[in-house]
């Protein structure tokens, strides 16, 4: 797979069109790989992030054909995420989260957190874990973030950041009169408008171009 940021492939697909295989032996890191895991892991704990190492997803290779997706997976140690541009594909998902008149779901990250901490970022977002559908993925992280689920949901598009971790992008859209419930990891939240054009300032560059790109028809 190429090694360079950008969309990989786009959809939108239905999740039922979303397979995965797995590798069962997880992906090799060198010793000197390791030890600079092991000291970002250090780190963000030094902030007081609740964070345990394990096992999660990498992106070993994808495939789109007759109107599916195909990811094949293996583990690989979470803590590589960490990395500043070496994560090395790790597998990560971001559900973007419409209400039912468009508008769109942002909250701002606590400071413990590994990635855009005290930061606002849209919708919900996670490592897939082993043995995990990226698709099913978003759901989870949607329902554990926010408490809520969709009444239904795209998968967009496989994009790969410049730091090294590639994402699977989701969109959910909540039913009329749905409500939201944050936990731990965001410390404000709101509804921004479905014109991003109208978002406040503090809406991050990024975040706007992902809502335009993902707006517009593919």
């Amino acid at each position: 797979m190429a090694d360079r940021a950008g969309i990989l492939a786009r959809g939108p697909w239905q999740p039922a069109d979303v397979q995965v295989s797995w590798r069962g032996e997880p992906f090799e890191l060198s010793e000197a790989v390791v030890a600079q895991a092991d000291r970002a892991l250090e780190e963000l704990r030094g902030r007081g992030s609740p964070s345990h190492d394990g096992l999660a997803a990498r992106l070993r290779d994808y495939k789109v054909s007759e109107g599916r997706l195909s990811l094949e997976c293996e583990p690989v140690r979470w803590a590589l995420r960490l990395l500043p541009g070496d994560a090395m594909q790790s597998l990560s998902v971001l559900c973007l989260v419409r209400s039912a008149d468009g508008g769109w779901l942002a909250g701002r990250r606590a400071a413990w957190l590994a990635t855009w901490a005290e930061r606002w970022a849209l919708g919900a977002a996670g490592s897939v874990e082993v043995d995990e559908n990226p698709a099913d993925t978003l759901v989870r992280e949607l329902l554990e973030e926010w408490s809520v689920a969709p009444e239904r949901l795209t998968v967009e598009a496989l994009v790969r950041l410049p730091n090294g971790i590639a994402m699977l992008i989701g969109m959910a859209w909540l039913e009329e009169g749905a409500s939201v419930t944050p936990n731990s990891e965001h410390d404000e939240w709101a509804w921004w408008p479905a014109d991003v054009e109208r978002w406040p300032a503090h809406a991050d560059d990024q975040l706007r171009r992902v809502a335009e790109l993902l707006s517009a028809p593919a």
